[in-house]
């Protein structure tokens, strides 16, 4: 049973009662016919070959509220993508697939690389900020939601709660993140939230005192959970990061651009797990390695502009605080589990914390080093403006290889 805990700074929406889930679709039925509901679910070609995806098609099969959904793809040959087609035709919703390495979307991405708009690194970052494009492009929808396509626990009740906040007309919400527990196999996962994030802003918090931002995001559950919905009014003016710092980068839009009572959090799921990234301390550019620099940098990136002032000595002022906050942490974890019949390795969680701490000052470093790094996408508003056919050839071009190829 949830607990009914509100924090103060973000709206949470447990799951208390459990409202039948024909109930919930049938009340989205009949807001979808003025909020019309498109589906983003940005993919690796990879992918199509797990039972994860495949059961996520089943599921979404009866979510008839959904008017549209675009899958984006990465990683695929022309011939993938034919297999690809085949593939997603069993959604009986209307839906498109961005071949983002088929020839027509690379004339689109040269033509902005051409003008400096082009996202500057392949990812997920790149994947999503085209499916956004091709949302706006396409005109039909009020509501966007997203998630993963390696969910290996998902059921439509997910998306059925994540989507009914901003659906809802008498509520006032315009962006919704879902939470759950990282809770699979008798095991507590979630490692880089619960021992990156967490006891980062709690240490930034110690070091700086109070920071609204940082109260904020302390509010969410899961702040780094992939799966969120928002009302179409908000894309255009969204600015994103391309690398592993999205979910934070996207919070940090929301915060920048609506009030906080438009703001709110679902819970979408008693049990939650996916594809799971290696450590990789051998490897800084791979797995939860890069996460941690990529999200620690996005977090500084963005108290710097709200007037925070960062020095090497601040770095090493917050990675030991870290370290000590975050050791605490794993004993309140370890416990938790303990309690509630769950493991955890409490040596690989103390490695995690060793690398994730030399990874905070590697991302101080980087960002002290590259004051005129611009790391994140332009927004579809200043395309726009410089392109103005822009969004109606990426259409076009997404039709062309559907009928064409």
């Amino acid at each position: 049973m949830a607990d009914f805990h509100q924090n103060g700074s973000v709206a949470t929406l447990h799951n208390l009662t459990r409202m039948p889930l024909e109930m919930m679709e049938g009340q989205l039925r009949q807001f979808s016919a003025n909020r019309k509901i498109t589906l983003i679910l940005p993919s690796l070609f990879s992918e199509l070959g797990r039972d994860a995806l495949s059961h996520i098609l089943d599921e979404l099969s009866g979510a008839t509220y959904i008017n549209h959904i675009i899958i984006g793809l990465d990683q695929a040959t022309e011939e993938q993508y034919r297999f690809a087609r085949d593939y997603f035709s069993r959604l009986p919703q209307k839906h498109d697939i961005l071949w983002n390495d088929g020839p027509r979307l690379k004339a689109i991405d040269n033509q902005l690389q051409e003008a400096g708009l082009a996202p500057k690194e392949p990812g997920k970052g790149r994947n999503v900020w085209y499916c956004i494009g091709y949302a706006l492009a396409s005109q039909n929808s009020d509501v966007v939601a997203l998630h993963d396509c390696d969910i290996t626990t998902y059921s439509r009740e997910m998306l059925a709660r994540l989507v009914y906040p901003v659906t809802n007309p008498a509520f006032p919400y315009q962006f919704c993140k879902g939470y759950y527990p990282r809770i699979a196999d008798g095991k507590l996962n979630g490692r880089v939230s619960r021992l990156l994030v967490s006891p980062l802003l709690l240490s930034i918090q110690k070091v700086f005192g109070h920071l609204d931002y940082i109260e904020y995001l302390k509010g969410f559950r899961y702040p780094l959970a992939g799966e969120f919905a928002m009302r179409v009014s908000m894309l255009p003016d969204m600015r994103i990061p391309s690398d592993w710092g999205l979910e934070i980068g996207v919070l940090s839009e929301v915060w920048r651009n609506l009030s906080h009572r438009s703001v709110c959090q679902v819970d979408i799921s008693d049990a939650y797990d996916h594809k799971h990234q290696d450590l990789s301390k051998a490897d800084a550019t791979q797995g939860l390695s890069r996460m941690s620099v990529d999200i620690s940098k996005a977090l500084f990136r963005k108290l710097a502009t709200d007037g925070v002032i960062f020095t090497n000595e601040t770095f090493r002022t917050i990675k030991a605080t870290y370290y000590r906050t975050a050791l605490d942490l794993i004993e309140m974890y370890h416990n938790d589990a303990i309690m509630n019949g769950l493991h955890t390795d409490r040596h690989q969680e103390e490695e995690a914390v060793e690398l994730f701490a030399a990874n905070i000052v590697t991302a101080g470093q980087i960002f002290l080093e590259n004051p005129m790094e611009t790391p994140f996408i332009p927004n579809w508003s200043r395309v726009q403006s410089a392109n103005p056919d822009l969004l109606r050839k990426l259409h076009e071009a997404v039709a062309a290889d559907r009928t064409e190829i």
